[in-house]
């Protein structure tokens, strides 16, 4: 999840966080962040439910690739 940041630079960065906006205002701000990503899952989810219900699944790599390869041909 945090590739690249190592644990001091973790511990850092909450703490600014911490000081920034105080501990109240993260768990809000943390709530509101967990509601808006179940929120597009589930949009998500009934976009990949309408396409199947209209008889069109998403193309897989080698459907892209084909569509490409005939797009650069023409």
């Amino acid at each position: 999840m945090f590739q690249g940041i190592g644990l001091t630079e973790l511990i850092i960065i909450i703490l600014v966080l911490i000081i920034f906006f105080g501990s109240k205002r993260i768990t809000e701000l943390a709530r509101q962040a967990g509601q808006a990503t179940r929120e597009l899952k589930k949009i998500k989810k009934e976009y990949k439910e309408t396409l199947q219900e209209l008889g069109r699944e998403l193309p897989t790599e080698e459907e892209k690739k084909a569509i490409k390869k005939q797009q650069k041909e023409a």
